[in-house]
Order: C-alpha cells, then sequence, then structure tokens
C-alpha cells in the first residue's frame, strides 16, 4: 500500500515520467556514456591511504576481516601521526583512556563503511592468502597494497554510484542533459571529489550513495508500495543509518509521505486503509532496525551497552549555529561550496514539478541543517567546506537540475544552455583551486580562513603551482603525501593550546 496514491490518482506528468523511465532503461544513453566516461577518467585521482576519521572506519572492516574480532591496536598504531598524536603517549603507547570498560579501543565510528567495503575487502583477502601460499610473500594483514588500494577504489564507486542514482532520479523530472549538468556540477564544485578521491578511508562518499540509494527506492514505488517493497526500504534505510547516522533525517520522505496518507483515509473515512498502511509502517520500522543491528551489535561490544555511541561530543538544541555552518569562512556549507546554495534554492522551483516531493526535499535539508547547526564541531573541524552534508548529494542533484530546467523555461533553450554550461565550469573551476589550497595547506585546514588570502590565492598562486602539483601527484604520491602530512603536522603542532 502506499501513501500517495491513496487518495490522488497518478498525474499525467506521472504516468509520462513512468513511460520515460520505461523508454530510458531499455538503452544507455550518450550522457549515461559521458558520466561513465568522466568516472574512468578520474580513477587515477583515487588517493589509496588510510588517514585521520579513516583510520576508525576501516579498523572496523580491517578487524574482523583479518583479526575475526575487534581490535583496532594495529590500526591505531599504524595510523597517520596526527591519530596516534591523539591516542598515544611520548613511549609511543595507546594510552589507558583510550580504552573502554569492555576492555576494546574506543572507536565510535560508523560501521556503515565496513559493511560496504566487505564485498571487495573478502575477495582482496581470498586472492592475497593465494598468492602467499604460492611465494608472493604480500602480508595478508589488512594494510598492504592490495587492500588499501581496492578500499580506495570501492570508495570512489560508492560515489560514483550516488551520482550515478541522483542522476537517475533527477532525469525523471527534468530534460536529461539538465540532469546530467546537475550531476557534473555537484560531482566537481562540491565536497563530494575530496572524500570520494583524496580522502576515500572517509565515510561520506558512502553515506551519498546510502542516502542516493534509498531515495531512489523511496520515489521508485511512491505510488504503490506493497508490503515487500516497504521492507526493503527500512533494510536500505537502516543500511542507511548504519553508514551515517544524522542521514536518519531522510526517514522523514515515508513518514511525511505516511502521515500525508493517514490524513486523506481518515477524512475519507476508509480506516481498514490506515490500519494496512500501519502495518507497512510497522514492517518499515522492524526492518530498519533489523538492518542497523550491526551497529547495535558491536557499540555492545565496544562500549558495553547498545545504544552508547562513544561519542562525547555535546548538541546544542537551543542555540544552533545557522548561519555559521551556512556561511562561515571556517567550512561554511554555502561560502565554501556556493554551488550548494544554488541547488538549495532550486529545490524551491522543484516544487512547481512536484510538490510533496519537493516539500519532502527542503523539510529534510532545514533539518539536517538544524542538526548540524547543533553539533559542536559543526565545521567538521579539519574538513573541507562543510563535508556533513555529502550526504544529502541527491537533493543538490535534484535542485541544481531544476535550477537549470527553469532557466530553459524563462529564456530560450540555447541561451539557457549556455548559462548553465558556463556557470557550471566557473564553480567547478572556483572548486578546484580550493580543493589545491586546502589539500596544499595554502588555506588553513582547520578553523577560519582568510577570504582575501584565499581569494588572490585562486588567481595568482593556483594557476602557477596546479599543473606541477598534480604531475606529483600522479607520478611521485608518496613523496606529496609525506610532505602534506608533514606540513599538517607542523601546523597542528604550532597552533596554541585551547
Amino acid at each position: 500500500m502506499v501513501s500517495d496514491s491513496m487518495a490522488d490518482p497518478r498525474s499525467e506528468f506521472a504516468r509520462k515520467r513512468e513511460g520515460l523511465r520505461f523508454a530510458a532503461g531499455s538503452r544507455i544513453t550518450r550522457f549515461q556514456k559521458y558520466l561513465l566516461f568522466l568516472f574512468l577518467l578520474t580513477l587515477p585521482l583515487v588517493n589509496p591511504w588510510v588517514h585521520g576519521d579513516g583510520v576508525g572506519y576501516y579498523a572496523l572492516a580491517r578487524s574482523l576481516l583479518i583479526e575475526r574480532r575487534l581490535d583496532f591496536q594495529e590500526d591505531w598504531l599504524r595510523a597517520n601521526p596526527e591519530f596516534r598524536l591523539a591516542h598515544t603517549d611520548e613511549s609511543g603507547q595507546i594510552r589507558p583512556s583510550s580504552y573502554t570498560a569492555t576492555g576494546h579501543l574506543s572507536n565510535h565510528f560508523a560501521v556503515g563503511p565496513a559493511i560496504l567495503w566487505w564485498p571487495v575487502l573478502l575477495p582482496i583477502h581470498g586472492g592475497v592468502l593465494f598468492l602467499d601460499a604460492m611465494g608472493a610473500h604480500i602480508p595478508a594483514n589488512g594494510f598492504s597494497k592490495p587492500y588499501i588500494v581496492s578500499m580506495a577504489l570501492a570508495t570512489a564507486l560508492y560515489g560514483f554510484l550516488a551520482l550515478w542514482i541522483s542522476f537517475h532520479i533527477a532525469r525523471r523530472y527534468f530534460a536529461e542533459r539538465w540532469a546530467f549538468l546537475a550531476t557534473v556540477g555537484i560531482w566537481f564544485a562540491s565536497s563530494l571529489p575530496v572524500y570520494m578521491y583524496f580522502n576515500p578511508s572517509w565515510s561520506h562518499a558512502h553515506s551519498a550513495f546510502a542516502v542516493a540509494l534509498f531515495l531512489w527506492y523511496w520515489e521508485r514505488n511512491r505510488w504503490s508500495r506493497t508490503r515487500r517493497q516497504w521492507i526493503v526500504l527500512g533494510l536500505i534505510g537502516g543500511l542507511m543509518l548504519d553508514v551515517y547516522y544524522v542521514s536518519a533525517i531522510m526517514l522523514l520522505f515515508p513518514f511525511l509521505e505516511s502521515l500525508g496518507a493517514y490524513g486523506r483515509t481518515l477524512r475519507s473515512g476508509r480506516i481498514r486503509d490506515s490500519g494496512s498502511l500501519l502495518l507497512s509502517n510497522v514492517l518499515f520500522v522492524g526492518a530498519a532496525l533489523l538492518a542497523f543491528s550491526p551497529t547495535l551489535i558491536t557499540k555492545k561490544i565496544i562500549f558495553g551497552s547498545y545504544f552508547n555511541f562513544g561519542y562525547t561530543e555535546h548538541w546544542y538544541w537551543n542555540s544552533p549555529a545557522l548561519l555559521k555552518a551556512s556561511f562561515s569562512s571556517e567550512h561554511g556549507l554555502f561560502s565554501w561550496t556556493p554551488v550548494v546554495l544554488i541547488a538549495v534554492v532550486g529545490l524551491i522551483f522543484f516544487m512547481k514539478r512536484d510538490r510533496n516531493f519537493g516539500l519532502y526535499s527542503l523539510a529534510a535539508f532545514a533539518v539536517y541543517l538544524y542538526a548540524i547547526g547543533c553539533y559542536q564541531d559543526w565545521n567538521g573541524i579539519a574538513s573541507f567546506g562543510n563535508r556533513f552534508f555529502i550526504s544529502l548529494t541527491p537533493l543538490f542533484v535534484l535542485g541544481l537540475a531544476a535550477i537549470f530546467d527553469w532557466l530553459a523555461r524563462a529564456w530560450n533553450d540555447h541561451r539557457a544552455r549556455n548559462i548553465a554550461a558556463a556557470s557550471t565550469i566557473l564553480l567547478i573551476l572556483w572548486n578546484l583551486g580550493m580543493m589545491y589550497q586546502w589539500g596544499m595547506h595554502l588555506i588553513p585546514v582547520r578553523g577560519p580562513i582568510s577570504w582575501r588570502d584565499t581569494v588572490r590565492n585562486q588567481f595568482v598562486v593556483v594557476p602557477i603551482q596546479a599543473a606541477t602539483t598534480f604531475e606529483r601527484y600522479l607520478l611521485r604520491r608518496s613523496a606529496l603525501m609525506q610532505r602534506i602530512e608533514d606540513e599538517d603536522m607542523r601546523q597542528l603542532r604550532s597552533k596554541p593550546s585551547p
């Protein structure tokens, strides 16, 4: 049973969209080929390393694969210098305070990325064991190159799948060229590429994938959802929470959908339909909890309680830093990645195409912004832009496609294409320059930046240095990464203690 169709028959637009969906699914279009080509072209950018928060995420995959228990000591001791500095003493030993009451290291990171890596890491581990038995002498410890490269490539693939799915959702509502241009715009002008390529051991590309998958399946059968489909939607929702807890906000989509359906059935007196929908909702929640059980089990093992997630940061629910999270020079969402501001405005235009979908999208973004604004570390600490919002990639693609569609309706199609393409290229170039400055520490990795220095660097420093650095990134990456790590530690040590 489905909510939207209980009182409203499918609109003419919805019926046309179903036909488009069938026709488009029968062949690969040229825009899909372009997306695949871009993904293959960017694969050399994948940076196989485990760094920062990624140590905790990858440790959950490696420890269960290799140690067959949640033992993170090797991961902590092999981590990058900044991570070790926070968890070890002067002698290089892990601090006793890092252990929980159950004797495990306090790893509060989500298990979802590990779940998504395992289908790749398991056969790689089997292959390494086989080659080692044949005399190849490749360490089967989860730290050797086959594991790390496979993990990084898998992350890039999940990031691409998030974009691919977002493109497919957007092209159901807008011309395929606008869906394509919006996908490329969000791909290269947002924070996503940093965590899809440069920091692949973090969870954000996985989160974008899980949210896109959830949103795609919700939208795919919103007009006629069976109980089995409610269960599948719940399972995807649970996986989405396993990957990134704040993504629970995306459950607003089926929640608001169901609220509307309850209202319509009660007004029409169809109480039996309400009871059937209630049962579907219960099955959805049960399936979500089942899929979320890996998180609850790992938390029970590590912290001794199913509901102790290990976070000590505070949430200030009465004083959200909404303006700071949006516009601050310290990783503000809109100030660092202005393409997202355009995309959010586009969600208003999307409401004209699909009122409920657009309204749910705006509501989800507003609640998400509020939640991040209430978080103690709303700036993401060492973040490129505001990385927490990468999860909303499919909504941003929809919003940006809606803006392009509006341009095409406001002006002639040829003029709209030129404006949309030029704007997207400029936003991408700006973002690539910002990524370069952030990666090479031309601007502070942590804390606020000087916009005056940043803008100057964009036009004076980046064009001169970027080509040489890019060559080093492709050909002498280990030395470049070591230099970046050394500079990061120098800045960290020179920063005054709070």
